[in-house]
């Protein structure tokens, strides 16, 4: 392996995927060579399976490399991971992103350094802006807003590998959106841990609309802003003002639903009710006609019955959900949820299975009414491109990777919109 070019795997979400980014920079700034770094899940029992599956699997691919595992699963359990014969250094979510650890995990500094540093997240305060051009493709660019929950929902691990909510300064958001900007990128996605909570430990307490407001405003070069995920509850009055008026807010929102039965969400300890979720999806769409909503939506929660299971089926239509999310549950140690009767692992699955065959209804629903409609797709690839609602788009002819191209939907396949 080439010394100068550590290899790093990303598991988990995009906040993940954008940090890694920043360990990127950070490791080739202080030499840090022939290593592996696994970038952790742990939202679900499953993804620390796949995380530990992983480790295992790049050492016997890299016997000689060290093998250094960071993210939400080593914060959450670092003990477990250090014990992993294949592991050398176990590091925080907090640590991951502090120049000091990379120029401890030099080579000259071999042996030198702790094997686990992970500290208590809860004491971390701030969050700071990380300067990333973007990565992924060369269309769209991913901004870290806010970091860490406030919440604690009973089924959820997150905030003990996250920490408590922190926000990146407005002035320094859209200042890094400017440059991606002057880079040639045409969309940039605002992400965090629980983006609706933005502005609440800063000065004057602004809220997520506020800054979606500011950003549009000062960054007027800025074809497209995308918001990747919101708890609905919490949407604010400037918020949903960029919705109805904002043409560069793309018109397409990633709700936190996670299930749609009054009981379940109050055993989760959400903060709204299955009526809240629909009012927001009818208001929303109200103010923006052309609007699509994703979700998460958790199935078998403990103590979920079959009645309560179909009030969250029903949720996929009487919210008019179209990008579905759905987590088979799976009881995460530390949890009060982990200690509450818990369904049967069959009816888990099956529960799942109808949930995404929801899903996948909603989606071919969609795409079948954008035939014959135009859109202004952004190419992410020479033949791939996303509509402002996110649906993907295939084209026979090449475009311009990176352009926004305007089109007419011909047909699909049930999963894309096809190009005429």
């Amino acid at each position: 392996m080439d010394r100068a070019a550590p290899k790093f795997t990303t598991l988990g979400c995009r906040l993940n995927a954008y940090e890694t980014e920043a360990m990127k920079e950070l490791a080739a700034a202080h030499g840090v060579g022939d290593a592996v770094i696994v970038n952790t899940c742990a939202v679900t029992q499953e993804a620390v399976r796949k995380a530990r599956q992983e480790i295992r699997r790049l050492r016997r691919e890299n016997p000689t490399a060290r093998v250094i595992v960071t993210g939400c699963a080593a914060q959450t359990d670092p003990d477990s991971f250090a014990a992993m014969a294949e592991v050398d250094h176990v590091i925080g979510n907090a640590e991951k992103m502090q120049p000091a650890t990379w120029r401890g995990l030099a080579p000259d500094l071999i042996g030198q350094t702790e094997p686990v540093q992970v500290d208590d997240i809860m004491s971390v305060t701030e969050t700071a802006g990380h300067l990333i051009d973007g990565f992924g493709t060369r269309s769209r660019a991913y901004v870290q807003i806010q970091n860490g929950c406030d919440h604690r929902c009973t089924f959820c691990i997150i905030p003990f590998g996250r920490g408590n909510s922190r926000s990146v300064p407005a002035g320094v958001a859209v200042d890094q959106i400017r440059r991606l900007v002057e880079r040639g990128y045409n969309e940039v996605v605002l992400t965090g841990v629980d983006l609706t909570s933005w502005g609440q430990d800063l000065p004057g307490e602004p809220r997520l609309g506020d800054l979606v407001m500011r950003i549009l405003k000062l960054v007027p070069d800025l074809p497209r802003l995308r918001i990747s995920s919101i708890d609905s509850i919490e949407a604010d009055e400037n918020l949903m003002r960029a919705i109805a008026e904002e043409p560069r807010l793309m018109p397409h929102l990633h709700l936190s639903l996670q299930a749609g039965d009054d009981m379940i969400l109050k055993r989760m300890k959400r903060r709204h009710l299955r009526d809240d979720a629909i009012r927001f999806c009818e208001e929303a769409r109200a103010l923006r006609p052309d609007i699509t909503f994703g979700a998460d939506i958790i199935a078998g929660f403990p103590t979920e019955t079959e009645v309560m299971f179909e009030n969250s089926l029903k949720l996929v239509e009487d919210c008019g959900l179209t990008w579905l999310h759905v987590f088979p549950y799976s009881p995460r140690p530390g949890t009060p949820a982990a200690r509450m009767p818990q369904v049967h692992g069959t009816a888990i699955k099956n529960r799942a299975a109808r949930l995404r065959a929801a899903g996948t209804e909603a989606v071919a629903k969609h795409l079948t009414a954008q035939v014959g409609q135009d859109h202004a797709v952004l190419m992410e690839s020479p033949t791939l491109g996303r509509t402002a609602q996110f649906a993907e788009v295939t084209f026979t002819a090449p475009q311009p990777e990176g352009q926004i191209v305007s089109t007419r939907i011909a047909s699909h396949d049930g999963n894309r919109l096809i190009a005429a």
